[in-house]
């Protein structure tokens, strides 16, 4: 009788599950475009036939696009510096979750309960961050990500870096330092997700409110030519060149987490700077409460 290999086991179970739901998303697009997007009662099929056209920036042109608006400067600086900040403290947080969770199970098992919390958390956020905009307005929603992001982060990186020191205060807690760094760095990824879909996104989208129609379709195709790639692939060119520099991630941690403060403080210094041009553009458009 042959012996089962239970991640091998595990993995079969998940594809499978990937399998179904991507046939379920099959199966719901094809109902939406014959049964939804034909039907009056759903859809202006009158307003439906009138094409949208989609401006079309290089990178040149979204670069000078930048260099002249201070206002869409602020704003990619925000994509920017979340792309790069969430990458750099995610690589060094799964690197923990690896040493934490060698076998493949315990670590699937791991993240998917991180997604199920991050879900959860998420929905509360998303009820939250209403009240945040109603009751503090955009500047203090946009605050939220950065601040929250700065304070787990601090808390993730001083665990690694004084692993020695705080392992004293850590066992009488009843773990280890690479648990708690394991435990502190899911709560930062959790939270950081979780604020970004309840109020980043929606803070970068209601700045382009006042914008006039010219520059809110350059200044979108601007972000969207520079501000995600640079910041998705920023965090990581960053990383790659600390390791080849230092031989490893965990020798080049201080750096990392040095370059993650300037990032910080770049990225809260644009919120500010763009909420004050937010406020005088709502003002100037009439669209202020």
């Amino acid at each position: 009788m042959g012996v089962t290999d239970p991640w091998a086991q595990s993995l079969r179970y998940l594809m499978g599950g990937v399998a179904g739901a991507g046939v379920g998303i099959l199966a719901l697009y094809r109902y939406m475009q014959t049964q939804v997007m034909t039907d009056p009662n759903c859809v202006d099929l009158s307003a439906q036939k009138k094409a949208k056209t989609k401006t079309s920036m290089g990178i040149g042109e979204s670069a000078k696009f930048l260099a002249s608006s201070p206002y869409i400067r602020n704003l990619a600086a925000l994509v920017i510096c979340y792309g790069m900040s969430i990458n750099i403290v995610e690589v060094s947080w799964k690197a923990k979750l690896k040493a934490a969770f060698p076998n493949p199970n315990d670590y699937s098992e791991f993240m998917g309960t991180f997604s199920s919390v991050t879900g959860t958390v998420t929905l509360f956020m998303m009820l939250l961050g209403r009240q945040i905009f109603k009751l503090f307005g955009w500047g203090v929603a946009a605050l939220v990500t950065p601040t929250m992001l700065a304070l787990t982060a601090g808390m993730f990186f001083s665990l690694t870096l004084f692993e020695t020191a705080a392992a004293p205060i850590v066992a009488a807690l009843g773990t280890t330092p690479l648990m708690m760094a394991v435990i502190v760095g899911a709560a930062q990824n959790i939270l950081s997700k979780s604020s970004k879909y309840s109020l980043f996104d929606p803070c970068k989208e209601m700045a382009y409110i006042p914008l006039d129609a010219e520059s809110k379709t350059k200044g979108k195709a601007a972000v969207d030519v520079i501000g995600n790639p640079l910041g998705k692939s920023g965090g990581s060119f960053i990383q790659q060149i600390l390791i080849f520099s230092f031989g490893s991630l965990a020798l080049a941690t201080p750096v990392l987490a040095g370059i993650l403060a300037i990032i910080m403080v770049a990225w809260i210094k644009s919120a500010r700077s763009l909420n004050v041009q937010f406020k005088d553009a709502m003002e100037r458009e009439g669209l202020d409460d």
